[in-house]
Formats: C-alpha cells, structure tokens, sequence
C-alpha cells in the first residue's frame, strides 16, 4: 500500500475531523486572476461545507464569477502530527432570507452556544439581511493523517 493510501481519511474521519476543526480557508479566484484566500468559520451539513458571509464581499463577487473554490482545513504542529482535508468545490450562493437565517442560526450554535434569546435572535436577523449563505459542492476530495504513519 502506498503511503498516500495509508495517511488517507475515512468519509467517517474526514467528517469527524472537519466536525472538530473551526476554520477553513477559502480559496477563490480574484478580479485579476490571483488566488484569493479568506479563513472563514463554516458548518458541515450532508457532507458539504456551507458558510455565510456578508452579500457583497470580494469572495462573493470571485463566485458569482467563476464557482470554483479549493477548501482547506489542516492542523498539526509537527510533520507526524499534519492532518487535513483539501475540497476542490463548485459554491452555490443561497440568497433566500430564510435559508440564510437558519445557516446564521445554525453557525451560532456551533462558534457561540451559549447565545441565545430575543436578543441573540434579533442579531442574527439583522445579519441574515446583509449576507448570503455559500454550499460548496464537493468535486474532489483529498485528505491526509500522518498520525497513521
């Protein structure tokens, strides 16, 4: 077995591992061709990375002109500890108001549990009005353990 298959996550350890790990980075095409990369907190749902972020930010604009993104969350402080997954993804932006508070509500709970009540929900009203929500489609998927050498 090669050694790229042996340090390859499992569906269930990529998942297990993006459910543990709080930033990805987002990786866009900018105005003139130039990578733009933007850490961003993000929440899985059926095995997809969605996020939202204010309506008219620059990675907006890189997505609504060409959908292609690379995702990567990594960790690890030393080579026998590196862990990470990188999602080369097609982003879908979710403008409908509703899908985009229940992404809001559903991102509190995972960054900011302990806010809740009128006031914590009438903030992420405000908000949901200013951003969009981002599904980014999985196209590819490579994932590396290196604890598993």
């Amino acid at each position: 077995m090669s050694t790229r298959e042996r340090i390859k996550m499992s569906e269930e350890e990529r998942l297990a591992f993006l459910g543990e790990e709080r930033t990805v980075i987002v990786t866009s095409f900018g105005p003139k061709g130039w990578p733009h990369s933007m850490p961003m907190w993000f929440v899985v749902r059926d095995g997809e990375v969605w996020m939202w972020t204010y309506r008219s930010s620059q990675k907006v604009r890189n997505l609504e002109r060409d959908p292609r993104a690379t995702l990567l969350v990594e960790t690890g402080e030393t080579y026998d500890q590196l862990r990470g997954v990188m999602i080369e993804a097609e982003a879908e932006i979710v403008d409908e108001y509703d899908a985009v508070l229940a992404l809001g509500r559903e991102l509190g709970g995972r960054y900011a549990p302990g806010a809740a009540g009128p006031e914590a929900e009438q903030a992420l009203a405000h908000q949901a009005g200013k951003r969009v929500g981002i599904r980014f489609g999985s196209r590819r998927v490579v994932s590396w353990d290196h604890r598993k050498l």
